[in-house]
């Protein structure tokens, strides 16, 4: 069960960090408002309306209906993080839940017992014949 809780980890963060370091585009094109085309990566399909509106002439192409929107998430250029760039408490922090996380796992060879170190109290009357407590 562990190594298949590890193996599944280690894809996941792979996938994790490819993700995070692509560039991705999404081009949009509307016609009359509306979503006709998205697309990854590459330039979206166009609704064929401006080839239409070219052949009708250049006063009609000042009100054209169609519009091409595209933004870009940009990738993380720079993996390598310094340990110096975190701030004091940061690296605290990681200090010490590394080490409160690392002694998850270690094995204890005997299990603490609480009360230990204590002895039970002195009996001076016997409650069961006092309070007339008896099981039949």
């Amino acid at each position: 069960m562990k190594t298949v809780f590890h193996h599944i980890t280690s894809v996941l963060l792979a996938i994790m960090v490819l993700l995070s370091t692509v560039s991705w585009t999404v081009d949009k094109h509307f016609c009359m408002g509306r979503v006709m085309d998205i697309s990854l990566f590459v330039d979206a399909e166009e609704c064929g309306m401006e080839v239409a509106m070219a052949t009708m002439g250049d006063k009609v192409m000042e009100n054209h209906c169609c519009d091409d929107e595209s933004f870009t998430f940009t990738g993380q250029d720079d993996l390598k993080l310094s340990w110096y760039d975190l701030e004091i408490e940061h690296q605290d922090f990681l200090v010490a839940f590394t080490y409160s996380y690392l002694n998850l796992f270690v094995p204890v060879d005997k299990l603490p017992v609480a009360n230990e170190k204590y002895p039970p109290p002195l009996l001076v009357k016997d409650i069961t014949v006092l309070d007339q407590v008896f099981l039949i």
